[in-house]
């Protein structure tokens, strides 16, 4: 898969805003051009749990975070959810890669039903019928029959499903830490590169044990 140079990154109003935004913030950093899409719902919780107050006009919403993510001219654009005239809206001006994170399990059953009543809703199922990348991360416990079997689907579907389920094999030693793990996840899903924590056994391969062999 190749590197995107567009990534389309929708917020809907599960818990877990600190993942979307701190994945918002390492795709500016990674020099993404970004189409930032987000839901009501997400308003509501961008608030709660960030104390950010994101606006409902999207001009607005995009000059707010290009400069708290110091976005270059033109890498940042915030799209309104019923912007139908937007290019995720159509298969033939699709983003390279598509995420949403984090995804409410109301999006996802939608998604899944081959819905498109919003913009998240169309892009995700432009995302799927382009075969592009996309990547759902889901922010719900415990699972239903119904959020598994829409899950099942949706992986059938080409979808990577990509709960934000944190290790510790790392030492984490702060929240930022965890948030980071399941980023790092996340932009790895979408082929951009990052340095948000080691991986495992890189210490392995950097200090081989002496005498043995590394190729």
């Amino acid at each position: 898969m190749s590197t995107p140079s567009t990534v389309a990154l929708a917020l809907t109003g599960a818990s877990g805003m600190p993942y979307g935004l701190r994945l918002l913030e390492c795709l500016i950093r990674a020099e993404r051009r970004v189409f930032l899409l987000y839901s009501s719902a997400a308003q509501i919780v961008a608030r709660q749990e960030c104390g950010l107050a994101l606006p409902t006009q999207p001009r607005e919403a995009t000059r707010l975070l290009a400069d708290r993510y110091a976005a270059k001219d033109g890498q940042l654009t915030v799209f309104g959810r019923e912007d139908w005239m937007a290019p995720v809206a159509s298969g033939s001006n699709p983003a390279d890669a598509m995420a949403i994170c984090p995804c409410t399990m109301g999006t996802l059953g939608a998604i899944a039903g081959g819905l498109a009543d919003n913009l998240i809703e169309r892009a995700a199922d432009v995302m799927l019928k382009e075969r592009r990348p996309l990547v759902l991360v889901p922010r719900e416990t415990p699972l239903s029959a119904i959020h598994l079997d829409n899950m099942l689907k949706l992986a059938r579907a080409g979808a990577v499903i990509l709960p934000p389920a944190p290790g510790f094999y790392d030492h984490p030693r702060s929240v930022a830490d965890l948030v980071d793990f399941v980023v790092a996840r996340v932009l790895d899903q979408l082929a951009v590169p990052h340095a948000l924590g080691s991986r495992w056994g890189e210490d392995r391969t950097a200090n081989p044990v002496p005498g043995t062999r590394t190729a």
